[in-house]
């Protein structure tokens, strides 16, 4: 395990590694040879040691500098350095002291602090503080050099995009021009869009197929003395539902119910859609506790169409349109149904809104294609 981590460590550091064992052997056989003078392993390795962590220590703590976002952070320069000179001295002597009067080390006297040592030691501490710095501002100009590449890229890909889009707008304009706005056209657009956003944001191709679909249904326009197959309004409430749960993140709280086989049961168009859209535009749809229903019941004999809704509080002064819409709803019904219905809406003492639409049903494949 260990010997993974150290291979890990060499494979992520292998040019530094590479670097100081090019620059050590330089330096040991230069100095060894112009002075011919030769120190010890464990003198080379001491000092070695020290001048890499200034190296790195310096570098580390001007990157920090360099980061920080103050008017005079580059004054911290100064007492930054002079720290690390004083470490540095405090750290080498008392162990060159120590090395200086042990056995073959190559001293011939104990080490004393004296000015040719100061000197020597700054130099040296002020050697590798100088290659640190070098070092740093070429991390940074590379560093910034990859983000001025990212951004000359990114700049480019937007160019790109801007220019077909700017083609798409120009293309889109002829077509419009030569086709002309009408239904299938729109249609055939909306289902464009939902296959080219159903991999990229499902969540917007979702409401596009449901908005789609609600005007593909009210540009049917059937006439007024029409029935229409009620499942189909029913796949209307059902995408109007989606699209709220969508635009709300799913926060609603609103159930339908269909018992019965709905095949071939025809009804007056937008009654219960109008009775749904009623509910969202003036009731409390996203209670905790008490859901909205639409609730459809149907045995071959009648019909029975409820909604239950909490009364949005801050929308009563919405009430009065709401109830002329009904009155409309009353009106529609008793012209397809005459005394074979009935229509009920009121608001019980839990503050919940009550619609319900009992028709009976003589022959529900009555007008149907």
């Amino acid at each position: 395990m260990n010997i993974l981590k150290l291979k890990n460590w060499y494979n992520q550091n292998d040019i530094h590694v590479k670097v100081w064992a090019l620059f050590i052997i330089y330096e040991v056989f230069i100095t060894g040879i112009a002075t011919s003078w030769w120190g010890t392993p464990g003198n080379y390795i001491f000092h070695y040691i020290l001048n890499i962590s200034l190296f790195y220590f310096h570098a580390f703590g001007t990157r920090k500098i360099l980061s920080r976002n103050f008017k005079f952070k580059n004054w911290l320069f100064i007492p930054f350095v002079l720290f690390e000179l004083v470490a540095y001295m405090a750290i080498a002597f008392p162990i060159e002291y120590l090395m200086s009067i042990t056995i073959s080390t190559g001293f011939k006297d104990p080490m004393k602090v004296t000015e040719v040592y100061v000197l020597r030691s700054v130099w040296r501490a002020l050697y590798f503080i100088g290659f640190s710095t070098g070092y740093v501002f070429l991390l940074n100009s590379l560093q910034e050099r990859r983000r001025v590449q990212k951004l000359e890229r990114q700049n480019l890909v937007n160019t790109i995009e801007k220019q077909a889009l700017e083609n798409d707008l120009v293309q889109s304009q002829n077509n419009f021009l030569r086709s002309q706005i009408n239904p299938h056209f729109l249609f055939n657009t909306l289902n464009f869009i939902y296959n080219d956003a159903r991999k990229k944001a499902p969540l917007a191709a979702d409401a596009i197929m449901n908005l789609s679909e609600m005007m593909r249904y009210a540009l049917k326009r059937p006439e007024a003395s029409e029935l229409v197959p009620l499942s189909e309004e029913v796949e209307q409430i059902e995408h109007l539902i989606n699209l709220h749960k969508l635009r709300t993140a799913n926060s609603i709280n609103f159930d339908l119910i269909v018992n019965g086989d709905l095949f071939g049961l025809r009804f007056p168009p937008l009654i219960l859609l109008t009775l749904v859209e009623n509910m969202f535009k003036h009731g409390n749809i996203a209670h905790s506790t008490q859901p909205s229903i639409v609730q459809i019941d149907y045995d071959r004999a009648s019909l029975t169409l409820t909604t239950i809704n909490m009364v949005n509080e801050v929308k009563k002064k919405e009430v009065e349109s709401h109830h002329v819409g009904l009155e409309n709803i009353d009106k529609r019904l008793n012209n397809f149904y005459k005394d074979k219905y009935s229509f009920k809406f009121y608001k019980d003492p839990l503050n919940r809104y009550f619609t319900e639409i009992k028709v009976e049903i003589d022959n529900p494949m009555a007008g149907l294609n």
